[in-house]
């Protein structure tokens, strides 16, 4: 399968639990998340990575990605390196903790040389999760540092730490990414609900994230992944109108055209698209 919508489900998952990695391989989410990082105590970090990247590849199903330990710790380069093998799985890694371009830059040179020496010829993806304050305040510096970005991706618990706080609303932090994400045609994703349960406060969560304009969502229980690929997926109305308003467009020489009594134009045209994309890539 070849992948040009971003997900709507991103199921993380520890890189060093078998019976999980299983379960996960097996759900409905669009995209696994194998985690090096927060998930694996540091006695296991070697046993998580040799055990991540020795998965076979996949040609159908969810993508997968490895998220690999932060910047500048003992096992971020051995993390990158291992995950640039052969062509096969995965198709991006996901860098904790981005504060800089530098950190995109590093990662970007070591996969550069990484990939040379394994003869991988699908370059590997980036995305880069944005999870602390000095993160936020640079992101303008990260979205451009790197051609193999792919991604933004929020995430609330270590920004909550790095912030000292634990906010009811975190909209300032959802459009700064969302807003850099755009600037740079990235796509954005909402960071995981901290519940395991799938009630109405984490309804209320994923509706949120796709009223502000996300692509999709983590989330840390398969039993979330229905409600977001079902919350992320364009109802038939949407589409409908979406297809009528490129048909409009289409047909007509002027800029703007009127159309159910508003007038439309190429801005309308790029969110319709975008609806079309999203409904196209759920029904794979």
């Amino acid at each position: 399968m070849t992948h040009t919508v971003a997900p709507r489900s991103c199921l993380s998952v520890p890189g060093v639990d078998d019976r999980k990695i299983r379960k996960a391989w097996d759900s409905d989410a669009d995209e696994i998340v194998l985690d090096l990082e927060d998930a694996v105590r540091a006695s296991r970090k070697a046993e998580a990575r040799t055990t991540v990247t020795a998965l076979p590849g996949r040609t159908a199903g969810a993508r997968v990605a490895i998220r690999v330990n932060a910047a500048r710790t003992a096992w971020c380069h051995l993390d990158v390196i291992a995950s640039a093998g052969p062509d096969g799985l995965p198709e991006s890694i996901v860098l904790p903790k981005v504060e800089s371009a530098g950190d995109l830059e590093f990662v970007d040179r070591l996969l550069d040389g990484a990939e040379a020496a394994s003869g991988r010829t699908r370059p590997l993806g980036v995305q880069a999760l944005i999870e602390t304050a000095k993160g936020l305040a640079n992101l303008r510096e990260i979205v451009t540092a790197s051609p193999r970005l792919r991604t933004l991706v929020l995430g609330y618990a270590d920004l909550g730490a790095s912030l000292g706080r634990s906010a009811d609303s975190w909209s300032f932090a959802q459009d700064a990414v969302l807003v850099a994400a755009r600037s740079a045609g990235l796509s954005a994703i909402d960071g995981p609900y901290l519940g395991l349960a799938d009630d109405e406060a984490f309804h209320r969560c994923v509706l949120r994230a796709r009223e502000l304009g996300f692509d999709g969502k983590w989330v840390i229980h398969p039993r979330q992944i229905g409600t977001v690929n079902t919350v992320f997926t364009p109802g038939a109305d949407e589409v409908a109108h979406a297809r009528a308003v490129l048909d409009a467009l289409r047909g007509s020489d002027a800029g703007a055209v009127e159309l159910e009594g508003k007038m439309i134009d190429e801005a309308v045209a790029v969110a319709a698209r975008r609806i079309l994309a999203r409904a196209e890539g759920a029904n794979r």
